[in-house]
C-alpha cells in the first residue's frame, strides 16, 4: 500500500467536481487504491477522505469513525437521498489542517452508494457518521467546509495555510 499526498486548501484541484466511477473499473487495482486511501486517512490521522483530496476526481469516499479504526466504510458514487433535522458541530479537514469550525449539517441522512465490490447499498445514519458523509460528499462536489464560513474567516485560513506552505517550501530549498 502507498500513502497518497493530500491536497491542501486553497489548491484549485479541490474545487474539481468528481465524475462517477464506472462499474467496469471496480477491479483489484481500484480496490488497491481504496486500500491506499484508507492507509492515507488513518496515517493523517482522519475519519474520512474523499478521492478529490488525493487528486483522483472520481466519486469515491473512505470513512472510519470508530475509535479503533476497525469499521472501514467505502462509498462509491454516493448520493444523499434524504436529509432531516439540523445539527451544528465542530468540523476539521485533512485538506485544511489545524483548523476546526462550527458547521451546520443535516442531523440524519440516508445515502445510497456502491461498496468496494461494486454492490449497491443504502445506509441511514446520524451523528458523526452522518456529518462525515456529508462533509466528504461536499468534497466530491468541489466544496470545502470553509465554504460554510464567513468570507473573512475563510480568507484568514487561506492566508495562514499559504504562509505555512511558503515556509515549508523555503526550508526544503535551503536544506
Amino acid at each position: 500500500m502507498a500513502k497518497l499526498d493530500i491536497l491542501h486548501f486553497p489548491d484549485k484541484r479541490l474545487r474539481t467536481k468528481a465524475s462517477d466511477v464506472a462499474l467496469d473499473t471496480i477491479d483489484d487495482g481500484f480496490r488497491r487504491f481504496v486500500n491506499d486511501m484508507f492507509e492515507t486517512m488513518y496515517a493523517a490521522p482522519g475519519v474520512g477522505l474523499a478521492a478529490t483530496q488525493v487528486n483522483f476526481h472520481q466519486r469515491l469516499i473512505v470513512i472510519d469513525v470508530s475509535e479503533d479504526n476497525d469499521q472501514p466504510l467505502c462509498l462509491i458514487n454516493p448520493v444523499i437521498t434524504h436529509k432531516e433535522g439540523v445539527e451544528i458541530s465542530q468540523e476539521g479537514c485533512l485538506s485544511v489542517p489545524g483548523f476546526f469550525e462550527d458547521v451546520e449539517r443535516a442531523e440524519v441522512i440516508t445515502v445510497m452508494a456502491l461498496d468496494r465490490q461494486g454492490q449497491p447499498f443504502e445506509l441511514s445514519t446520524d451523528g458523526l457518521l452522518a456529518v462525515c458523509i456529508q462533509h466528504e460528499v461536499d468534497h466530491l462536489n468541489g466544496k470545502l467546509f470553509v465554504d460554510y464560513l464567513s468570507p473573512l474567516k475563510r480568507n484568514r485560513i487561506r492566508k495562514k495555510l499559504l504562509k505555512i506552505d511558503k515556509e515549508i517550501a523555503e526550508r526544503v530549498v535551503s536544506s
